[in-house]
């Protein structure tokens, strides 16, 4: 069954036409990335609408299922036309996406038409479980992701800046075929890696903690990991404290599998940093789904409702971390996907054994 025909079995419980408008959830039903445009799904008919820009292009890689429309008239009023030849009655719409401007565009030229939404979260359950060849994409990211590492430990050394870490990372990902970064890669040291998006500075690594947290996209998908070194030698508190951050993640991951509460898992991280003596110092969630966007559903959080469980083919990560503010920080992510059998597939592959540079 297609990702059409299952998005289809969906819109028929809702509404006559399913209106598409974020370009992630537009690659993930046609297989086409482009930034101007829409899908417009009925029943019986699928639109990709764009414009000559990208129209060759759409032709040569969209899914066979949609037909490629460059309409001469505004989109807006494009969409009318059609809901009106297909006698749709009500309009679905991404409510987590719609902008109020394209709101009021729409609802001028449907008149009699009623817009709904819903589609948004329709489509999120639906891309939390991955099918093998979106599992595959991300393996490969993640394989180049777990690759940059191993070549940026060779890279470490004193008086190189926290930026140039990341921008190493980068051009790593980037020159061993990712497609692009998942998203703005951290490199943070000493005092600085106790904040847990902290952005890289213009300043040479710091004795202590050094935390990077990157990754690289492949195939319109995303990886996602975090390793932290020391700089120098660690003291006994600071290994204490990675140790805790890796029991922690080992913890939750032997509970991992289909059928266990998203919350609990969090919570089998949260209790072995809270009785280790750092409650309070780990303010984040366990972790988050991984797919097109970096963050997507499933979340491993303390606020998931009670029955949110892990499914097959849930992609997501473990990343518990220990944060001292003013003093230091880590955190260790791994990217796993529950399987088919139900147990969990680590995909990172890179050591977590405490590192000293």
């Amino acid at each position: 069954m297609t990702r059409l025909t299952r998005f289809r079995e969906k819109l028929s419980e809702n509404a006559d036409a399913a209106l598409i408008s974020s370009p992630q959830n537009q690659f993930y039903l046609s297989d086409f990335h482009f930034s101007d445009g829409f899908l417009l799904i009925f029943a019986d008919a699928a639109y990709l609408l764009t414009d000559f820009r990208y129209a060759e292009a759409a032709r040569a890689s969209a899914n066979a299922e949609f037909e490629i429309l460059t309409p001469q008239k505004a989109h807006t009023a494009a969409i009318a036309e059609l809901c009106r030849k297909h006698g749709a009655a009500a309009l679905w719409t991404e409510e987590e996406h719609l902008t109020l401007s394209l709101y009021g565009k729409l609802s001028d030229v449907l008149e009699g038409i009623k817009i709904t939404g819903g589609a948004s979260y329709a489509l999120s359950s639906m891309r939390a479980r991955k099918d093998s060849r979106e599992i595959a994409a991300i393996q490969a990211a993640q394989a180049l992701t777990d690759a940059a590492f191993s070549h940026i430990l060779g890279y470490l050394k004193k008086g190189v800046r926290e930026i140039d870490v990341a921008l190493e990372l980068n051009d790593f990902m980037l020159r061993n075929g990712a497609a692009g970064v998942a998203f703005d890669t951290i490199a943070v040291s000493g005092s600085a890696s106790s904040l847990p998006h902290g952005v890289p500075r213009d300043l040479p690594l710091q004795n202590g903690f050094l935390t990077m947290d990157f990754g690289a996209r492949y195939g319109g998908y995303c990886a996602d990991m975090t390793r932290t070194v020391v700089i120098g030698r660690a003291d006994e508190e600071m290994r204490h404290l990675y140790d805790t951050v890796l029991t922690a993640q080992k913890s939750a991951l032997a509970a991992a599998r289909a059928g266990v509460s998203c919350r609990a898992l969090d919570a089998i991280a949260r209790d072995v940093i809270d009785n280790a003596g750092y409650v309070g110092a780990f303010g984040h969630s366990l972790g988050h789904g991984v797919g097109i966007d970096v963050h997507e559903a499933p979340n491993l959080s303390p606020k998931a409702p009670p029955e949110k469980l892990l499914e097959i083919g849930n992609v997501i990560t473990f990343e518990p971390g220990i944060y001292l503010a003013g003093k230091y920080g880590c955190r260790i992510e791994d990217l796993v996907v529950i399987n088919e059998d139900g147990d969990p597939l680590d995909l990172t592959q890179s050591t977590k054994e405490l590192l000293e540079i």
